[in-house]
């Protein structure tokens, strides 16, 4: 049971990450340049990168880690939310977009959470 809190924070968290980096694709075929879109898609990846930075660090302290996972997946789901429905205005496709993009890391601070007080009690 330990070992399943240990690793499954860290592989759902990485799978998040690289369905993020998924929209940085996007960059990718406008009629620009190839430095240009090469640019445009590193600029694109910057949220995957700070995202992996604090992987990083719930790696190593997860009780920090989660405390920062679960404040990103609560923090955004708001702003994501709203962003969407102004894009869209339907209920429930902007819910359908919050479960895929913000409600994983909270579900990774939770487990990071856990890891950590499972680890604690041993």
């Amino acid at each position: 049971m330990k070992k399943t809190f240990y690793w499954s924070p860290r592989i759902l968290c990485i799978l998040a990450i690289l369905f993020i980096s998924l929209f940085a694709l996007d960059a990718f075929g406008d009629g620009k340049t190839i430095g240009e879109q090469l640019l445009d898609f590193l600029i694109h990846l910057i949220p995957s990168f700070v995202l992996l930075a604090f992987l990083l660090v719930a790696w190593k302290w997860e009780l920090i880690g989660g405390i920062i996972f679960m404040l990103i997946g609560i923090g955004f789901t708001p702003l994501i939310y709203k962003h969407n429905y102004s894009m869209n205005h339907s209920v429930g496709m902007s819910i359908g977009i919050i479960a895929c993009i913000t409600i994983p890391f909270a579900i990774v601070g939770i487990l990071f959470i856990v890891s950590y007080r499972l680890k604690k009690k041993h």
